[in-house]
């Protein structure tokens, strides 16, 4: 009998029965060819067995939609260059626009979403939960010779944090990985397995060892001088309400900013317990900004980065050529302005330029022998068969930065998006080691000023934040991304708009260059925002109905409600605590 494959897992079977009834998790769905007492819906069907060359990912199709992403190859994407639209990858995988509009997504739990059995995956979050509940027994942060009653209270701290820190990575980790999905150049394993390495490394070697008691400024400090049971209770609301909030975001797939939230979080304890003179207005006044200034930000430099694409590498003689000229030129400049602007590694400027200008040549030349030896072949072959009519060259010449140019095909196609997917990959890591340095201190920073108060600290300017609180920080961003961390990573791949590697490089190149510079002079930013502004301008870059506007509107609205929900549950969680710390102490 010939074999068939089911497309949302590529698993191979001699017969619909027989393939229903092995995976009893997928009788729900029905294949269009297979007559059973089950309702028909399309979302799984069965054809002849192919093996795929990029696995794609379940969670990322949509329920009502016609995707075969497991079988796709090379050519779904050759067939989109020569479309009406003469947009790159107008088929993505296999996906025809006119199917993809914002119907209802398919988010599965994670033993589907990372196709492993629900035993398999049980077993994980049970250890992760016996870790969380273990662990701080054997860190020294819990507390030396202290009493009882503060052991309990830094234990209760600890997992406070944790809660917090969870759902960092449970939402926040997708600004890093979710455009590396989307487009294919990662599947969800890998992708899961390599930020969850690169976030816990960043967050212990890259978290700032120094942090203030009132966070970025948002609350003065002298209001609540001598009410140190009160800022403990305004502390643990902080986690507990952000984390709340983040917690629902990451459920619906809305990407939110941390900082946000606890910035909401504060202000509503700050208003309730120290009135309108303990909240530096003009600083919340600086995030509100951020809605605006970072999407607007990102979305202009994607588009930018999107059509300097398309007009210098799509419009070229040969393009898998250009692309892999282009490829470490843009690996020079992102090195050296990161390592100048973000890693100075001296205070002298010429010496931290020359040193920047280092760095950004070995990246380079590293990027160069990496795309020679895995694209070298192909490189070969484009260069011998390619002719192409000197007409061409008259035509690229009056092409416009904004014009609409049709993309290559076959193997010049497979060349630009093989280069483009490892420069893909290569900022995502670096985003999620940045990101695990930086946003861990969401979750840390109220929680080591708690520990604080807690063992006899006071609330002192500064607090020195231990290496274990670090740590135990980065562990709580890797759970959180283990087990919840696709549905967020959905909406960044798939939801607002369709992503192939160079959409994906543009927009993740953006975004980090827009935080990068923003943060440097200044600016009021949000990772988050910015990203997702990112991804709405390459979908901008092929027409305003690429973007879907249901799901913009949805990001959007959760946003505007950050601050005001924080604030609210930051009120209400404070008044549970105080009343529970009254009995306690």
């Amino acid at each position: 009998m010939t074999p068939f494959s089911c497309l949302p897992c590529a698993r191979s079977t001699t017969s619909p029965d027989a393939f229903l009834l092995r995976n009893p998790h997928l009788r729900l769905p029905k294949c269009r060819h297979y007559e059973h007492q089950l309702p028909k819906i399309e979302n799984l069907m069965f054809r002849p067995f192919q093996v795929p060359t990029r696995p794609y990912l379940p969670i990322l199709s949509l329920r009502n939609s016609r995707r075969t992403h497991p079988c796709a190859n090379i050519s779904s994407f050759a067939e989109a260059e020569g479309g009406k639209e003469q947009n790159d990858e107008a088929i993505h995988l296999g996906t025809r626009q006119e199917d993809a509009k914002p119907n209802e997504e398919y988010l599965p739990g994670m033993a589907q979403a990372f196709n492993i059995s629900s035993r398999t995956a049980s077993a994980i979050a049970i250890f992760i939960a016996f870790a969380a509940l273990t662990l701080p027994f054997f860190m020294k942060s819990l507390g030396q010779g202290v009493g009882v009653k503060t052991k309990f209270l830094s234990y209760a701290t600890l997992l406070f944090g944790f809660y917090m820190a969870w759902n960092i990575g449970a939402n926040d980790v997708a600004n890093a990985m979710g455009t590396s999905v989307g487009s294919g150049a990662l599947t969800l394993r890998q992708a899961v397995v390599t930020a969850a390495i690169l976030e816990f490394s960043g967050a212990l070697l890259m978290g700032t060892h120094v942090t203030g008691t009132m966070q970025n400024g948002i609350l003065v400090a002298n209001m609540f001088q001598g009410k140190d049971t009160l800022l403990f209770a305004g502390l643990l609301s902080s986690l507990a309400s952000a984390g709340t909030w983040l917690q629902v975001a990451s459920y619906y797939g809305w990407p939110v900013s941390t900082t946000h939230c606890i910035v909401g979080s504060m202000v509503g304890f700050g208003l309730a317990y120290g009135g309108a003179g303990a909240v530096f207005w003009t600083s919340l006044a600086r995030v509100a900004s951020s809605w605006v200034i970072s999407p607007v930000l990102g979305a202009l430099v994607s588009f930018l980065v999107y059509k300097c694409i398309r007009r210098f590498v799509y419009s070229a003689r040969n393009p898998g050529q250009a692309a892999a000229a282009a490829a470490p030129v843009a690996v020079f400049l992102g090195v050296t302005g990161i390592s100048f602007a973000a890693f100075p590694l001296s205070k002298s400027f010429p010496i931290a330029l020359a040193q920047a200008l280092g760095c950004g040549a070995v990246g380079a030349v590293l990027v160069y022998n990496l795309i020679r030896k895995q694209l070298g072949h192909l490189l070969e072959k484009s260069a011998s068969s390619h002719s192409e009519p000197q007409e061409s060259n008259t035509q690229t010449k009056n092409l416009g930065l904004l014009s609409d140019v049709a993309g290559p095909k076959g193997t010049q196609l497979e060349i630009v998006y093989g280069v483009f997917g490892y420069m893909q990959v290569l900022s995502a890591c670096f985003m999620s080691f940045a990101h695990g340095g930086n946003d861990v201190s969401n979750a840390i920073g109220p929680l080591a000023g708690a520990l604080s108060i807690l063992q006899g600290g006071a609330s002192s300017a500064e607090i020195v934040i231990p290496n274990d609180v670090l740590a135990w920080g980065g562990f709580g961003i890797v759970a959180g991304l283990l087990i919840w961390g696709y549905r967020v990573i959905a909406t960044i791949g798939k939801k607002i708009t369709e992503l192939t590697p160079t959409r994906g490089f543009a927009a993740e190149f953006a975004a980090a260059s827009v935080v990068l510079f923003a943060s440097k002079l200044a600016l009021p930013i949000s990772a988050t925002h910015t990203l997702v502004g990112a991804v709405m301008g390459v979908g901008f870059a092929r027409g305003l109905n690429s973007v879907r506007a249901e799901t913009v509107r949805e990001i959007v609205t959760s946003w505007a409600v950050t601050i005001p929900v924080g604030a609210s549950l930051a009120v209400l969680y404070t008044w549970i605590l105080t009343k529970l710390l009254s009995f306690i102490l």
